[in-house]
């Protein structure tokens, strides 16, 4: 399986050619199978992927993990370059989804619902455990053995003049099933990456995995780049990560770089670093 950062945060460390942005796109090789998970904030994924020799007009499927504009943001480009393949994803949540903060901050976060209306035959909304292509499974129902990040605090779900928390019903688990182990892949894991990893791991009966890809939202406030909860929170979460049957973690994104160094202290070697243009193979 070759895995390949076509955006997130962070800037490529040796091409600087390759744009940035606060958002995540993975383009995955699976055998004869070529995956979309996610398509960042904009277009800047699909010109990242003509530097790194990704095309996406052949791609076979997509997957968006949720609806948030920094995973689904580049949808409108991806439907204009490739006219076959599905489009996986949760049905719309009931509400507008906005990120409030503070007194003043009111900021619609969700993605744009008129290309379902514009493109219906290119959507697939998944409410149960689904196969998609042979050993690429979908899980959209997660187990909620432990708390979710406190970070979703800042995130709503409005209706008329009604605001309630978002309950992140709308996210889905991407699992790869590869020779002797699983690839878990997670955008932003609102519902808890130890519940995504728990729930996988109970549905899979415990088997090898061997990479859990994705962001923790352990960050707080994205605009100052704060980091939701106390230090022993976030070094409790790398703790039981290791428990699991997990060789290694490929985290960024919504992490944030204050959190991703108190769990880089407890898991060492073990935590690795996403960066736009990051390629690797997990054998």
């Amino acid at each position: 399986m070759k895995i390949t950062v076509l955006v997130e945060n962070t800037e490529s460390p040796s091409n600087a050619d390759l744009q940035n942005e606060h958002g995540l796109s993975i383009h995955i090789k699976h055998h004869d199978h070529s995956v979309l998970f996610d398509m960042g904030t904009s277009d800047a994924f699909a010109r990242n992927a003509d530097l790194l020799g990704v095309g996406l007009s052949t791609i076979d499927l997509a997957v968006i993990s949720h609806h948030h504009y920094d995973h689904g943001g580049g949808l409108s480009s991806f439907l204009g370059m490739n006219r076959d393949a599905k489009i996986y994803l949760r049905e719309t949540p009931c509400g507008e989804i906005y990120l409030r903060a503070l007194w003043f901050i009111r900021r619609n976060i969700g993605l744009d619902e008129n290309l379902f209306e514009t493109h219906p035959n290119r959507f697939e909304f998944v409410n149960e455990s689904i196969e998609i292509l042979p050993d690429v499974y979908l899980i959209p129902k997660v187990e909620t053995k432990y708390p979710k990040p406190k970070g979703n605090k800042y995130l709503y779900l409005k209706k008329s003049d009604e605001w309630r928390l978002d309950d992140f019903s709308h996210e889905l688990i991407l699992v790869i099933k590869d020779n002797d182990g699983l690839v878990i892949f997670s955008g932003c894991s609102h519902n808890g990456m130890l519940n995504m990893i728990d729930t996988v791991n109970n549905r899979f009966g415990g088997i090898q995995i061997k990479a859990v890809i994705g962001g923790f939202h352990l960050i707080g406030f994205p605009l100052l780049n704060t980091m939701a909860g106390s230090r022993n929170d976030v070094e409790d979460i790398g703790r039981k990560v290791l428990t699991y049957p997990i060789e290694t973690v490929y985290s960024g994104h919504c992490t944030g770089q204050r959190a991703y160094q108190v769990l880089s202290a407890v898991m060492g070697a073990q935590l690795k670093q996403l960066h736009t243009g990051l390629s690797f193979e997990i054998t």
